[in-house]
C-alpha cells in the first residue's frame, strides 16, 4: 500500500496580551536567593505577549512608579518588578492601563498573595 505522509505545521501567533499579572507582597527571603534578585517589598510577576512587549513595559513601569527591574526576557516575555507593595501595584496597573488603552493588548486581573 501506499501511505501518504500527512504534515502538521504548528505556528504560534501570540494575540497582543496580557496573560499574567501577579503581586506577590512581602515575599519571603529565599525566594529573592532562588531567583537570585535583590530583595525587596514586593514582586511583581507580568507574562505578556508578544514577549517583546516586556520591554515597552518595563520602560514604562519604572517610570510610572519607584520600582526595579529584577528580570526581564524579551524571548519568553517575563518581567519581574521589584520594589515596595504600593509602588510595584502602581506600577503593575499603569502597565496595564497602558497596554491596554494605548496599544490595544487585552489586559489581565492583577491578583496578589
Amino acid at each position: 500500500m501506499n501511505e501518504e505522509k500527512k504534515r502538521f505545521i504548528q505556528e504560534f501567533v501570540p494575540g497582543k496580551q496580557i496573560t499574567l499579572s501577579h503581586l506577590i507582597a512581602n515575599p519571603d527571603v529565599s525566594m529573592f536567593e532562588k531567583l537570585g534578585i535583590e530583595e525587596s517589598g514586593a514582586l511583581g510577576i507580568l507574562t505578556l505577549t508578544p514577549s517583546e512587549t516586556v520591554i515597552i513595559a518595563g520602560d514604562y513601569a519604572t517610570k510610572a512608579a519607584h520600582v526595579g527591574i529584577g528580570f526581564l526576557d524579551r524571548f519568553t516575555g517575563s518581567l519581574v518588578l521589584i520594589g515596595s507593595v504600593s509602588e510595584v501595584d502602581i506600577a503593575m496597573k499603569e502597565v496595564n492601563r497602558f497596554l491596554s488603552e494605548t496599544l490595544g493588548y487585552t489586559p489581565a486581573t492583577i491578583t496578589k498573595s
